[in-house]
């Protein structure tokens, strides 16, 4: 007997360059997305920054389980450039990843490019309008 809807994680299991961005959310491998994603090694993840707290969110701590498969995360903080936290800067130093905080646009398309060329990239990317 049916149990009813299970809500489950929003997770893509693979590697997609992202088509599009806006409206609050993202397009990518013929899907879409409400809301902020995660790009790792292992998938897409559904994320719940947002752009007035674009370093919040537990999945962020996938990054540092996924760390031996990256060397860059591209950190899109939503419309405006946003500073990593000190803290965060140095546990990502730490693991080995090196950080760069952009808008999110300009870490879409940086992102897609570094994947193309088979880079270890990652990306949070806070959804915009």
């Amino acid at each position: 007997m049916a149990k009813g809807i299970e809500i489950r994680a929003a997770h893509f299991p693979g590697r997609a360059p992202i088509e599009a961005y806006g409206n609050g959310g993202f397009r990518f491998a013929d899907m879409s997305h409400r809301g902020s994603i995660l790009c790792l090694p292992s998938g897409i993840y559904g994320w719940d920054a947002t752009a007035d707290q674009p370093f919040q969110g537990e999945r962020l701590l996938k990054v540092f389980e996924e760390a031996d498969d990256i060397r860059f995360l591209l950190f899109g903080t939503g419309r405006d450039i946003r500073r990593l936290p000190p803290a965060l800067a140095d546990r990502l130093r730490q693991a080995g990843i090196s950080c760069d905080p952009m808008s999110t646009g300009a870490a879409v398309r940086t992102f897609n490019i570094m994947l193309s060329e088979g880079r270890p990239v990652a990306a949070a990317l806070v959804a915009v309008d």
